[in-house]
């Protein structure tokens, strides 16, 4: 009988066990935080096209100063997000709103990139430091949806030294303004990352 009685107490231990397993929450990926910090720089009554993603780093010290020069009437510049060292996401602008952050620009042959693109800005300078893997994690999570959604293909994602040279090719004689921008080795991790999580 005792025998019996410590059969059923084991099963019951064990039954108990993995209810206690399938109700907790499952580990889904990360889930970094959003912060609203809208920008006055837009395009008034145009939709961004999000036909491809422009990458860039802020090259600023802080993520203060970063998303002050962003939304800085006085500067004109903007982007749609700025991504911090932990993967805290700056929510500058929807989607489907027109920033200033590409410039003068080509893109696979086509000009302005600013309305058909998404700006992405990586807190930091990555000519001094790389992506930290929370930042390429953060966007990755933000990019897949957008990626999805508006069928954007991977050679539509680039960096803003390379929209900004494919301009300057075609107009050598117009004066575009230069700055240090995400480098090559940087672009290529996070391209090899997001090749990754898409397959």
């Amino acid at each position: 009988m005792k025998r019996k009685l410590l059969v059923v107490s084991i099963i019951a231990i064990v039954l108990a066990g993995g209810l206690l397993i399938n109700a907790m929450p499952k580990n889904t990926g990360n889930h970094y935080k959003e912060i609203p910090y809208p920008t006055p720089n837009i395009e008034p009554d145009t939709l961004n096209e999000v036909k491809g993603v422009v990458l860039h780093h802020t090259a600023e010290p802080t993520v203060e100063r970063s998303l002050e020069v962003l939304t800085s009437i006085e500067r004109k510049a903007s982007s749609h997000i700025v991504i911090d060292y932990d993967g805290t996401r700056y929510i500058l602008a929807a989607p489907t709103d027109v920033t200033w952050h590409a410039g003068r620009s080509i893109l696979n042959g086509r000009e302005e990139c600013n309305f058909f693109t998404i700006g992405i800005e990586f807190q930091g300078n990555t000519l001094e430091a790389p992506l930290t893997q929370h930042q390429i994690d953060s966007a990755i999570e933000y990019l897949l949806p957008i990626i999805k959604q508006y069928d954007i293909t991977l050679d539509n994602i680039v960096t803003h030294e390379m929209v900004r040279t494919a301009y300057k090719k075609a107009y050598p004689k117009q004066r575009v303004y230069d700055k240090p921008d995400i480098t090559q080795t940087e672009y290529h991790r996070f391209m090899r990352a997001l090749q990754e999580a898409i397959d």
